[in-house]
């Protein structure tokens, strides 16, 4: 079953949970499928905030809580917590706010910054912000590539034989310009 198949299916709950462990793919689908009106988009963006900001909670309290012992039971996630920590000592604010737009340590940063003894409160905050904030950008984002992409298909069947000519056109140039290089090599 494809991740769209599985938000058709199951609605919101899938959105949530999708959220929670992670969500960028899941989220632009869901953006898509209420540009379609099979969802509302104000619940997509409402569900895939409440979901990224448990999911990042839960990860949270468990640095917290579990702190570095948790990590060094789990070699694999050793070099992506070294660089999160090292974008946590620069960049407090910055990365607990924009840490969901980063590829590669996402998933493990919350756990860094539970690690670290960032106040438990102040992380509730900035972490409910930076939700917001992701989860409006790719819903939105999913929303209006659906606009975009039905706008081109649209158009692309009433200039189908012009781009086929083009292409054409195109393919057949190409073919006798290297023709009339070859010939033109000297031997």
């Amino acid at each position: 079953m494809s991740l769209e198949e599985l938000i058709v299916k199951y609605g919101y709950l899938a959105l949530f949970i999708g959220t929670y462990l992670e969500g960028e793919t899941i989220l632009i689908i869901a953006g898509y499928l209420a540009q379609d009106e099979i969802l509302d988009l104000p619940l997509v963006i409402l569900f895939a905030l409440l979901g990224s900001f448990a999911g990042d909670q839960t990860f949270f309290f468990i640095g917290y809580f579990k702190g570095i012992s948790f990590l060094n039971k789990r070699p694999s996630l050793k070099n992506n917590a070294d660089k999160a920590f090292r974008l946590l000592y620069r960049h407090q604010i910055g990365l607990i706010l924009g840490f969901r737009f980063l590829y590669g340590i996402r998933n493990v940063t919350p756990f860094v910054i539970g690690c670290s003894g960032f106040p438990p409160l102040r992380f509730f905050a900035l972490n409910f912000l930076g939700a917001l904030v992701w989860a409006i950008s790719f819903a939105s984002l999913g929303y209006h590539l659906g606009n975009f992409a039905e706008t081109v298909l649209d158009d692309i069947e009433r200039y189908e034989k012009l781009i086929l000519g083009v292409l054409c056109l195109s393919l057949i140039l190409f073919f006798l310009w290297r023709r009339f290089r070859k010939s033109r090599r000297p031997m």
